[in-house]
Formats: C-alpha cells, structure tokens, sequence
C-alpha cells in the first residue's frame, strides 16, 4: 500500500438507453497503489457496472477515470496490458485444456513464447493445475475452473487486477488457496479491485472498500475507521446498516 495515487474516478455517471434512472450517480473514488480495494454494494447498486467501465468494457455516460504507474499517467491505449480482468463468469474455452487455454491468451497479449511457456508453467504449479494441464477444462471442478479463469486473468502479470467474485461457489480449499495467492501478488505490488457478497472474505482481504448503493458511493475509505466510525464490530453489520435489510433482486 502506498499513496500514490492508481486510478482517479471523477463523478461518472451511467445511464443505459432504456432505463429511467442512472446506474452510476457521481462517482468519484481514489485507489492508491497496491490497494486491495472492495467494491460492495447489494445486487444491482452498479458495481458491475463501475468494473466494465474501469476495465474499458463500456464508456461512461460522463466523468473522468485516469490509471497511473509510477506516479505517471497511463494513456488509454496502454490500459490493456496494465489491466487483468477476472470475471465471475467463465472466461476462457472448456472444450482446451489449462495448457491451451493460458497458450492462447497469452499469445493475445503478445508476450514472447519462451517467456509464456515459462509463465505458463509457473501458474500452473502455484494455481494446482499440473496434474490436470492437459484435460479439458469441462471436466474439471468448479474451484478448478476458478483457478484457470484467475491465471487467465494475470497470465501477463498486469499491474492491475480486476476480480468479480472470484471465489464464488469454489470449496473452501480452493477459497484459501486464491486468496493466498492474490495476497502474495500484492504484496509484491499488484493493485487488487475486488467485489464479493462474501463480507468475511471482503473483511479479511481488502484493506480499504468503498460501499455502493443505488448508484452512488455511501461510504468510502479504511476499513477499521469505517467500522469505528459506524460504531459496528463487523464488516457485515457496517454493510446492512449504511445499505438496509430489505430485499434486493
């Protein structure tokens, strides 16, 4: 964790052609380098849509959003190689195998082949994948498939990585291992941007979060001043008292 600044969001605003309200409201946020950031919020309050706009997915209606290395401006056109994208949907080909799949995409990423198949190997053997490299992925497990969709995601070692949900319905062997693996890529200096409803995972991972609701930021900053502030001894209570108990679909 640092001050410098990693990515300045600017009162963006989201309003999709056929809805009648704004699914982002004047967002404005600051991560800082090698931040692991949560961005929480119920169903439908527009963290999804944050992350697809973040990671070049969409354009914004209005407002600003810079990305910096080094304390130095990332142009658009560089965002791409900076930024790793891990979806909560499936990303990669179940009918390849692990091997193919990391071959393929990191040949979209341009990186050498001596240097990728060096890359590939290590994800392999940290992510558990091994035994398994050259089975086709629709056999494998989901926490298994987790794994592929994370090493996916960062086989070009960005700066940056975006994660939506990436322990989602994984056992809780393969939840440990992800999260110990992401903690140990951030402690080396990768800037982590992550969403979950999993409070007690958020709450041991993230060191700093921004809660969204309805659109817009209704807290924002460390974890424990927010705890502190809100008079609550739990992220999950910080959550259902700045956000409510009714139903959300």
């Amino acid at each position: 964790m640092t001050d410098l600044p990693c990515i300045e969001i600017r009162n963006v605003f989201q309003k999709y052609k056929s809805a009648q309200e704004n699914s982002l409201a004047d967002v404005s946020l600051t991560i800082n380098t090698a931040d692991v950031f949560g961005l929480l919020g119920p169903n439908g309050a527009g963290k999804t849509t944050l992350i697809s706009i973040l990671c070049s997915i969409m354009p914004p209606t209005s407002g600003e959003i810079n990305f910096y290395q080094n304390d130095s401006l990332i142009s658009e056109s560089s965002r791409r190689s900076v930024i790793g994208f891990v979806p909560q949907e499936y990303a990669f080909y179940q009918e390849l195998t692990p091997r193919q799949n990391l071959d393929y995409f990191g040949a979209m990423y341009n990186i050498p082949k001596n240097e990728l198949i060096l890359r590939r190997e290590e994800l392999l053997d940290v992510l558990g994948l091994s035994k398994a490299a050259d089975k086709k992925v629709e056999t494998f497990s989901g926490g298994m498939k987790r794994r592929v969709n994370l090493a996916i995601g960062i086989i070009h070692k960005p700066g940056i990585l975006f994660l939506d949900e990436p322990t989602v319905g994984v056992d809780v062997q393969s939840k440990n291992a992800i999260i110990r693996y992401l903690q140990e890529i951030n402690s080396l200096g990768t800037t982590i941007i992550y969403t979950s409803h999993h409070m007690s995972e958020a709450e041991e991972f993230c060191n700093r979060i921004a809660l969204i609701d309805h659109g817009k930021v209704i807290a924002e900053g460390d974890l424990t001043y927010l705890k502190d502030e809100n008079q609550v001894g739990n992220l999950q209570s910080l959550f259902i008292k700045l956000t409510g108990e009714e139903y959300r679909d």
